[in-house]
């Protein structure tokens, strides 16, 4: 354990020191990777599949504020889906448009999740994101995971149904945006991962505030057992084929993903805890302190200690 401890510090002493370095990188392989898989599963615009686009946008993004990183993704995905649907287009830019109006008067500083929502659900470990979240985030973050979840399911349907939506030149404008958005909206598995990510959300953030020992332990294991509840559930009442093996798995990746952030965040000793109490001329305090959990890197130094000739030649004497 201790030296899990001491390999913490370290860790978090690199990124103090080297922070300026080390998020343009996250920021880059984060870019590089959405892009990599848009145009990898809808890259249906021949120009941006030009293998020196991604990492050139990408050495863009990485200078920029999460929101301008997410402006530009944005337009990036709207280009491909034009080369399959004008009017698919349209639909996904209001969307976004109504995402931006509604969700940036609220919290701007979650708008990374709108990328690593459908990151994640593209690398096959989505149910990583609400229980990090509702560690980490609020409440309010659960608007910018069920936008994401939103945006991973209108580009599967994108994938899905290109062939219908670019040979459908026959079908009358308005029928098209109605089989569209009904297309969207009838998707019952988008509705459960909302409802699913959003519930889980808030059982992590309630539980990880409670003033109890191990909070944060209770709310991750409280999270996995609401995920996976109200996944099951769901799966009944929507009668949406969830396959249990990679469930469980998924489940478990992230709790296990939790685990580790949270004892890289918050690793405090329980057993020094403090409760102490004082007043003012209006309240009554009562606090309880929990120590942090702090350990400094062993500093071994090693001290050479060099002969000189002559000693060594009179020992010999």
């Amino acid at each position: 354990m201790l030296s899990l401890l001491v390999l913490r510090e370290k860790l978090k002493s690199f990124y103090g020191k080297y922070s300026m370095f080390i998020i343009p990188v996250i920021k880059f392989l984060v870019v590089f990777a959405v892009l990599f898989l848009l145009n990898r599963n809808i890259g249906y615009r021949k120009t941006l599949l030009n293998p020196f686009i991604p990492p050139i946008v990408s050495l863009v993004c990485c200078v920029l504020p999460y929101s301008g990183i997410c402006w530009i993704t944005a337009g990036y995905i709207l280009f491909h889906v034009s080369a399959v649907s004008p009017e698919m287009m349209l639909i996904m830019a209001l969307f976004l448009l109504i995402t931006a109006l509604l969700y940036y008067s609220f919290q701007p500083g979650d708008s990374f999740l709108l990328l690593l929502t459908p990151l994640m659900f593209a690398c096959r470990i989505p149910y990583v994101v609400p229980i990090l979240v509702g560690l980490g985030g609020s409440i309010v973050s659960i608007v910018p995971v069920s936008c994401g979840i939103v945006i991973y399911y209108m580009l599967q349907y994108v994938n899905q149904n290109a062939g219908q939506l670019t040979n459908d030149a026959s079908v009358d404008i308005t029928q098209k945006f109605v089989q569209m958005i009904n297309g969207i909206v009838s998707n019952r598995t988008l509705l459960l991962m909302i409802i699913a990510f959003a519930v889980t959300i808030l059982v992590v953030s309630i539980f990880r505030n409670l003033s109890v020992d191990y909070s944060r332990v209770i709310a991750i294991i409280a999270g996995m057992v609401a995920l996976l509840v109200t996944v099951l559930i769901g799966d009944f009442l929507f009668g949406v084929s969830i396959a249990i093996g990679p469930l469980l798995l998924g489940v478990f990746i992230s709790a296990a993903a939790a685990f580790v952030y949270n004892f890289m965040i918050f690793n405090v000793d329980y057993t020094r805890t403090e409760f102490t109490q004082f007043e003012d001329d209006d309240y009554y305090y009562y606090v309880k302190a929990v120590p942090k959990i702090s350990v400094s890197a062993p500093d071994v130094r090693v001290k050479r200690i060099n002969r000189r000739k002559g000693v060594k030649d009179a020992g010999n004497h």
